[in-house]
Order: C-alpha cells, then structure tokens, then sequence
C-alpha cells in the first residue's frame, strides 16, 4: 500500500502564544511547518492575559486553604471566584480531581514542578522575541505584589517559602515602601512583596502578530480554518479540516488552548481538560498610574500598564467554556480598582478568555498517548504567555525526533490515563 505524501513536516493546530512559538521554533528550524487557526494570530486567550512573564508563578492555584476559604469565595460578592454549580454538578469528576490535588503533599510536588520548568522560562522565549524583533514590546520593571491585611499575608506564608525554594528572588516591602514605588495605589496596604527581574508586555498580541511575520518570512505558511480531527499512521498525520480539506504532515502540535480537546483522534479528547473563564476590563487614558504590573492579592487580580491603557486582568470562573459573559466579573473588577485608584471612571473594554486548565495545575506537554507523531501542548492555566517560548522550543525538538532540552516528565498526557 502507498502511502499519502507528507506535504508539510510540521502542522501547529493553535495560533497563540504556544502554538505561535512552537511554528516559530520549527520554521526557524528549517521544518517545513503550516499553523491551523480560525482566528487571528494571538487573539484569543493570549490578547487577554494579564501580561506578566511570571516567573515566579510557581504556586498552583490548587492549595490547601481552598477547602477553608472555599465559602467565602462562592458566596461573597466581594470575591474574585464565581462558581456555577450546576457546571460542577456536570463535570464531578475534574472537580474532584482538582480538590484531590490541593493536599499539601501534592501542592509542594505541583509548586516543584513548575518551578523548575519556570527557570526555563527566558531561555525559550528571549530567542523569539529577537527573532521576531519585538524587544520594545518587554518592560523590565519586575513585579508587585500587594496584601491589605496582616491575615491575608499570614496566609500567603506558605507560598512565599515554597518560592523560596524555588529560587524565586523576592524584596519584603512595608507599607511605605509599596507607596514609594507605586504612590497612586489608594487600597489599604499592610505590605508587599517586589519581584526581582520580573517583566511584563505591553501588547502580547502585537508580540504574537509579530512572531507570526517573521515565521512567514522565513517561508512558513498560516491558514485561517478551522480543524475537526486528525488520524496518525506509521509515516505521519492526516488532518481533516472542516471544509473537508485533507492535509498531510510529517507531525502534529496540537497548541489549542481550551478547544484542545475538541480535536478527535488527537488523544487529547480523553484527557480531563477544563477551563478557568477570566475577565479583564481596559482603562485607556490611566496606563500611567502604575509602573509594573502590581497584583493585589486578596482581590485576586492584577494592574499592568499597556500601550494602549491600564488592564485590570483577573478572577477565576467556573462555568462551561460558552456560558454567556458574566457581567458580575466585571464589575468586580471595576468596584475593586476603584478602591485601588479611586473614581477613575468607567472602563473603555472588557474581555472574557479562556484558560486552559488541567485538575492539577500543571500542563500537557509530550507525545500524545495515541501516537508519537502528535505532539500536546496545552493546560498552561495563568502562564502560558510565560512558559509559550519554551514549550514551544520542546515542541519543535519532538517534532525533530529530539530528547527535549528540559525535562517534563511531571506534564506527560500519560498521567491522567
């Protein structure tokens, strides 16, 4: 039997920061390499983000104070989690899974983990931004943390010490050290934490359109469509498109965020992937009140100056990934940077992503179970717009038939199977 020929080496199922970085890599590579997406480059989840390169986030969202703050978070109004209930009454199963992952054994493993793979976090994404010629789209400013009260930072106790551990290099700030740095902020301070050598972006889709020219440029191809399921033999992947279109290649990456495992034939389908809905409101004419991103900690967002304003990015939502926009988000967040900055109006957007979201925090990576030749990359939760370059990077040494530069072990799909 004749085989069908491989047209491409590479096809990239995604066009954000991950799957943009894995077809940069491949291209740069001298991998012939074509990325699938129905929507423009980097307009999806990676537009939203709230723009940090945090390399400190080595703590999982999964934590053992969830089980004693839990209702507080469901029933406040005053909290940066929603929660459907019906939705989790649907989807037990993660949900358990997820609560599992917050006993403190596994938190500190999940906390290892990531932290380790966060240290790659530059060594992956610096080449992309110089090849994509994108150095003025990075601010060096680090980081800040912010806690109002006494308990709230006695409850991040923990967390801190396991970034210590990690390597994380962090500055304790009083009170009047916070309001030094950032002399805008109006919320009570109690004190913070200033994260060292932390970056930000000030346009993370014009860093991804940008990715996108330069891997054009150097002779890769992006198609605007839309990709139902894939079917992988001994020589390669077969890709059906939803026109109908076939495509062939050598390998696949599937990079698509949420949708991920929507893609039938991938092995992804079979894998508890859920999603963190997060909301971000813009201030167009208030990008200058802060100087970094500065994240309050019991308000459970960030404010980071963009090009084109000040974003207020946060709050977690758990609800089907095409539930209707919760306007409640966003008037938390308007209420909460109001008290951050006082009446600096209404704002000028607001914007509902998806996250990626795996039951233990940390994300996919690796040889998909149903064949070598699809590679899965998705689940990065809040980080993907910081771990995109090196797991793009790991992408393209599988792609190549490479040991990856970096160990993931702890992200291999085979995991939850």
């Amino acid at each position: 039997m004749t085989m069908p020929q491989n047209e491409f080496d590479l096809i990239v199922v995604g066009a954000g920061i991950v799957g943009m970085s894995a077809a940069l890599y491949a291209q740069r590579d001298g991998l012939k390499t074509l990325i699938c997406d129905p929507n423009p480059p980097g307009s999806g989840t990676t537009y939203g983000s709230a723009c940090t390169i945090a390399t400190y986030a080595c703590i999982p969202v999964n934590n053992p104070s969830i089980f004693t703050s839990l209702p507080h978070l469901l029933t406040s109004r005053e909290s940066p989690l929603t929660f459907n209930l019906l939705h989790g009454l649907r989807n037990p199963g993660w949900m358990l899974a997820f609560l599992n992952n917050c006993r403190p054994s596994r938190v500190k493993q999940i906390s290892e983990a990531l932290g380790q793979f966060l240290t790659h976090t530059d060594a992956g994404l610096d080449p992309l931004i110089a090849e994509a010629g994108a150095e003025d789209l990075m601010v060096n400013n680090d980081c800040l943390y912010v806690w109002s009260t006494k308990a709230g930072y006695e409850g991040a106790r923990n967390s801190n010490a396991m970034r210590r551990a990690q390597g994380v290099e962090f500055e304790e700030l009083s009170k009047d050290d916070v309001h030094q740095l950032e002399p805008n902020l109006k919320q009570p301070i109690h004190c913070g934490l200033n994260f060292k050598g932390a970056r930000h972006v000030t346009n993370p889709q014009e860093l991804v359109e940008r990715m996108h020219k330069r891997f054009e440029a150097l002779g890769g191809t992006y198609l605007s469509c839309c990709v139902e399921r894939c079917d992988a033999d001994d020589t390669g992947v077969t890709t059906y498109l939803k026109d109908g279109t076939e495509l062939r290649a050598g390998h696949l990456a599937l990079t698509a965020g949420v949708r991920s495992n929507e893609i039938k034939g991938s092995g992804a389908e079979h894998l508890p992937l859920g999603t963190e809905r997060g909301y971000h409101i813009l201030y167009r004419n208030d990008g200058g009140l802060v100087s970094r991103p500065v994240g309050w900690a019991e308000a459970g967002f960030y404010a980071t100056p963009m090009a084109h304003g000040l974003r207020i990015a946060g709050t977690v939502e758990i609800n089907a990934k095409d539930a209707a926009f919760n306007t409640k988000c966003t008037d938390y967040l308007q209420r909460k940077s109001h008290e951050m900055f006082g009446d600096i109006g209404s704002p000028d957007d607001a914007w509902l992503g998806h996250r990626p979201t795996m039951p233990d925090a940390l994300p996919v990576i690796g040889p998909s179970p149903t064949s070598s030749r699809i590679t899965l990359a998705f689940g990065h939760q809040h980080i993907g717009l910081t771990l995109g370059g090196v797991t793009g990077k790991i992408v393209t040494d599988l792609a190549q038939g490479r040991a990856p530069y970096c160990n993931i072990n702890d992200f291999a799909p085979e995991r939850f199977t």
